[in-house]
């Protein structure tokens, strides 16, 4: 929780606060329950409860004051608001993109990539009828605006299993000279000449549907897997009402999988190859999708609530950040998975993070643990 500044924290509970305040479980003492809960994958509130009990000085030094019990928790997660988590959220991820701004750029591009897509996370129907999403179905969606560079979200909101992922379009930042790369269930030509005016390139593939026509043509070499390189404009009225501009179309023939793929974007100046190694970085939002819900809490729920899932799953977010940050500030070599996995298991021991990381080899020599107890046979 070092990553956090409390006085971060007080001010996001300020901005939203409960109807009851609960004085025996502050906001700081909710977030670090959750993230606990997160890290160490419990798999109820009576988990939490019996674990940060059985080990109050390990718990105190997490920062925890209050009392985590199993109602305590429950009554937070209905009546604290999930804003105050998103906002929480958004804190970490502008610390992370601070602490990573010296990592390489991807491709060497001169702005950042990033990534955008939704993922579904799927709920009980029965238990959350307040979440139907098709006839039997009941989900909310997570949308990620992913820093491909360095793997930590720039931006994450979640909505309604119904609602369409492209209105997500209208709530990302836009930062002038980044490239967006996003699936082409975002097509919509008004939202992308938003990105267009706003300075930024859009990387994304072409409905089959599409009504345009090819305005000039330029040579390609087609042993590279291309195969057009054009510059087109809508044909329909719809479309030259909301995207006036010229595009760029790109036909690409994957080597892998002998797909055809067909790019559309606004950038005229970089290689058409270029623009194709572009939209393959899309996977890593997929794999970030995927590394979070194989080993964060999102499958399981604390509770059924509209406010109870959004609070999971934004401290589930927050868990994923707070082991980002700790990652770059202490030069950390392991991947997160591998972190994640030793916190999981020394969660309670008083050991920095440094130390627990640290590749020894005990089966050589002798190796100098300062706090390592040695027994003296002469």
């Amino acid at each position: 929780m070092a990553g956090l500044n409390d006085m971060e924290l007080a001010r996001a509970s300020a901005r939203h606060p409960m109807p009851r305040a609960s004085r025996s479980l502050s906001a700081y003492d909710h977030l670090a329950a959750m993230v606990f809960a997160q890290l160490t994958a419990r798999e109820s509130l009576r988990g939490i409860e019996a674990c940060l009990r059985g080990r109050p000085a390990a718990a105190y030094r997490m920062g925890i004051r209050g009392r985590v019990t199993r109602t305590n928790l429950a009554y937070a997660n209905e009546h604290r608001s999930w804003r105050v988590f998103a906002d929480v959220a958004a804190v970490l991820m502008r610390r992370a993109q601070r602490l990573y701004a010296d990592v390489p750029l991807e491709l060497g591009l001169e702005a950042d990539l990033f990534a955008l897509d939704a993922t579904v996370i799927e709920l009980s129907l029965a238990l959350c009828p307040w979440a139907r999403w098709q006839k039997a179905q009941a989900s909310v969606k997570l949308n990620v605006m992913l820093d491909v560079r360095t793997d930590v979200p720039a931006f994450a909101s979640l909505d309604e299993g119904s609602r369409h992922e492209v209105a997500t379009l209208d709530e990302i930042p836009v930062y002038p000279g980044s490239y967006y790369v996003i699936d082409r269930g975002y097509l919509d030509f008004a939202r992308l000449h938003r990105l267009h005016t706003a300075g930024a390139f859009f990387v994304t593939r072409l409905k089959t549907n599409t009504r345009y026509y090819v305005a000039e043509s330029r040579p390609v070499d087609k042993t590279t897997g291309l195969r057009c390189d054009q510059t087109i404009r809508l044909n329909s009225r719809k479309g030259r009402t909301s995207y006036p501009a010229v595009l760029r179309r790109i036909s690409y023939v994957d080597p892998d999988t002998q797909k055809t793929l067909v790019f559309l974007t606004n950038q005229f100046d970089l290689p058409a190859l270029l623009i194709a190694q572009i939209y393959r970085r899309r996977w890593a939002i997929e794999l970030f999708f995927r590394w979070i819900k194989q080993h964060l809490r999102l499958r399981g729920f604390f509770s059924t609530s509209p406010n109870g899932v959004r609070v999971q799953i934004w401290t589930a977010l927050c868990a994923y950040l707070l082991v980002a940050i700790a990652k770059q500030q202490m030069h950390l070599a392991p991947s997160l998975y591998q972190i994640l996995q030793i916190v999981s298991a020394s969660s309670f021991e008083q050991i920095p993070l440094a130390e627990l990381l640290m590749d020894f080899d005990t089966s050589k020599g002798h190796i100098d643990i300062h706090n390592q107890l040695e027994f003296n046979y002469s």
